[in-house]
């Protein structure tokens, strides 16, 4: 039987509405392109950008117009196709906006909109840069100071919500977060924060940029433009008595060293890192020749993560097991026939793709005695890999088939995250 899902939806009313929002939106944006001024269009599409949880904007100039799509669970969608004629006006009210420089086209720039001129809860961070047809845009969407994701609502499973919970908890190392760009490391980790911020303790992150303002944490953005680095800061910050650090990003040897020495004499250190899964963290790691006793004393627990669309709740249906979902979900033929699996049909709520929302998927690397042993022998990441599974490690891809046989996501989204990975 398939379980009950969490669908992560306030109230029937709450859903209602933005069922009609969604379903309105681009005739809404075009009917207004004919009779407002720009100003009013772009207010209008970045309101109905945060109604909609839009994490991007895309404004990219073609030969016709303007291409206008929001991204929605990791998806583009396209909203509007604006004239010729009023591109200059809408990109110089943007950069504007942000503090730009409307005159350069010419190279890549950075801006700001701040949630005080929008009259918003949440800052756009804006990049652009040239192209064969024009100038583009991109609109970054931050996260509502307001709405603080806790960790049991990211998609853990008990046990491994137990570990991560479990490993916060420690007075000192490191907890790393691994995975590709828009996994939801960031939110993992403010996750993190969440449940070490208390009075008693002194609580600083380094981030670039600042996601999310938290009550009680000293926050620290870096700025390459005054060559303020995440190394320059790392050294400052480590003389402020802190009791748990969080930095944004291990992005070179020189960091990752000082994360981890930090780790080694008494500070609980949160960050991230790009590597395909929690093992291969470790490779990472030696490539920036982290001392494997330093490995072995110093890192904690690596979560690797994904993130996989969620079913429709408003177009659900279930459907029965077929020959290659049961094969990819390596289920019996008795199995097989007594399973249903969950699918959106597509409507006006989805942009009628069959999901809303997203899930994150995780396998939690502890570092066992055999774990140590072997990283401590060099041993290569396929006998590291066996180790962590002989030990119980659930993987990304076991992961992901339990929220599919619960009905909370697709075979296609299982397929989709296997690729990622080469498993």
């Amino acid at each position: 039987m398939t379980s009950s899902i969490e669908v992560g939806v306030k109230s029937a009313q709450t859903d209602a509405d933005a069922e009609v929002r969604q379903r309105a939106l681009q005739e809404e944006l075009r009917e207004l392109v004919d009779v407002v001024g720009p100003a009013s269009l772009v207010d209008l599409l970045l309101e109905r950008a945060f109604q909609l949880n839009a994490t991007d904007v895309h404004l990219d100039p073609t030969e016709t117009g303007l291409r206008v799509r929001l991204r929605v669970d990791g998806m583009l969608h396209d909203v509007l196709q604006l004239p010729s004629n009023l591109i200059g006006q809408v990109m110089s009210r943007l950069k504007l906006m942000a503090g730009m420089d409307i005159t350069e086209r010419r190279f890549a720039q950075d801006g700001h909109i701040s949630k005080s001129v929008i009259k918003q809860h949440r800052d756009i961070r804006v990049g652009s840069g040239p192209t064969v047809c024009g100038e583009r845009l991109v609109l970054r969407l931050m996260p509502d100071d307001r709405v603080l994701t806790g960790l049991h609502e990211l998609g853990f499973e008990p046990d491994q919500l137990a570990r991560v919970q479990q490993a916060v908890e420690i007075p000192y190392g490191v907890v790393m977060a691994v995975g590709p760009v828009g996994s939801g490391k960031s939110t993992t980790m403010y996750g993190c924060l969440t449940q070490r911020n208390r009075p008693t303790e002194s609580i600083l992150t380094i981030e670039d940029p600042v996601e999310r303002r938290l009550d009680g944490v000293v926050q620290v953005q870096v700025d390459p433009k005054i060559d303020f680095s995440f190394v320059k800061a790392l050294r400052g910050v480590l003389r402020q008595d802190p009791d748990v650090l969080m930095i944004g990003e291990i992005r070179d040897p020189e960091s990752a060293h000082i994360a981890v020495r930090a780790g080694l004499t008494g500070v609980t250190v949160f960050t991230t890192l790009h590597a395909s899964d929690s093992v291969s963290a470790m490779d990472v790691l030696r490539e920036f020749d982290i001392p494997p006793m330093f490995l072995v004393d110093g890192l904690k627990c690596v979560i690797a993560q994904r993130l996989l669309r969620k079913v429709c709740s408003h177009c659900r249906e279930e459907h029965p097991v077929d020959p290659l979902a049961a094969q990819v979900l390596k289920l019996s033929p008795e199995e097989a026939a007594s399973q249903k699996l969950a699918r959106g049909k597509g409507c006006d709520f989805c942009f009628h793709t069959g999901y809303a929302g997203r899930t994150g998927v995780y396998e939690v690397l502890a570092i066992s005695s055999e774990l140590r042993q072997a990283i401590l022998r060099n041993d290569g990441q396929d006998d590291l890999r066996r180790i962590a599974i002989d030990a119980g490690l659930v993987t990304l891809e076991q992961s992901a088939r339990v929220k599919v046989l619960r009905g909370e996501t697709t075979v296609e989204e299982l397929l989709s995250l296997v690729s990622t990975f080469g498993n």
